[in-house]
């Protein structure tokens, strides 16, 4: 599909090194740069490797009622707090 796009001055300098550091050809650069653009805007992973996954667990609380100090300061420093 031809089309005529106007480029921010920004952009078209970024694209140009690309262009020339990768030595392709301006439509081959355009269309990599918009398929990661898209790709990023809706969650695809270019990579091919699985999402990160981290295993969760629920937490329990160490000290049973916080409101008893004496109990608090017995579970956190020992009974020789006193």
């Amino acid at each position: 599909m031809r089309t005529t796009l106007t480029l921010d001055e920004d952009v078209a300098i970024r694209l140009d090194a690309l262009r020339r550091s990768r030595r392709l050809p301006w439509k081959e650069v355009v269309n990599q740069a918009l398929r990661a653009g898209m790709d990023c805007q809706e969650g695809v992973r270019s990579t091919g490797n699985r999402p990160f996954c981290q295993k969760t667990f629920r937490l329990q609380p160490r000290l049973p009622d916080l409101d008893d100090v004496s109990t608090v300061l017995a579970t956190a420093e020992g009974e020789d707090w006193r």
